[in-house]
């Protein structure tokens, strides 16, 4: 198990990478300044798709990460 800071650092990394630093930034500032419900967030977030579609684009998904260099 990883600490809570290298939770941090891996989820900013990971932001940063997908976002680029100044919408990272950005992305920070705005969770930080809104109340935020992480658990309905999630709930929402794919309502409209099964588990075995989420399992199947998930699996898709690290293939292609994995076959990338």
């Amino acid at each position: 198990m990883i600490t809570d800071t290298e939770i941090k650092v891996r989820g900013v990394q990971i932001i940063a990478k997908y976002l680029g630093a100044i919408e990272a930034e950005r992305f920070v500032a705005l969770i930080q300044r809104e109340p935020f419900d992480y658990t309905k967030w999630q709930r929402d977030l794919w309502k409209d798709k099964t588990v075995e579609e989420l399992s199947r684009e998930a699996m898709e998904f690290r293939r292609q990460k994995m076959s990338s260099p």
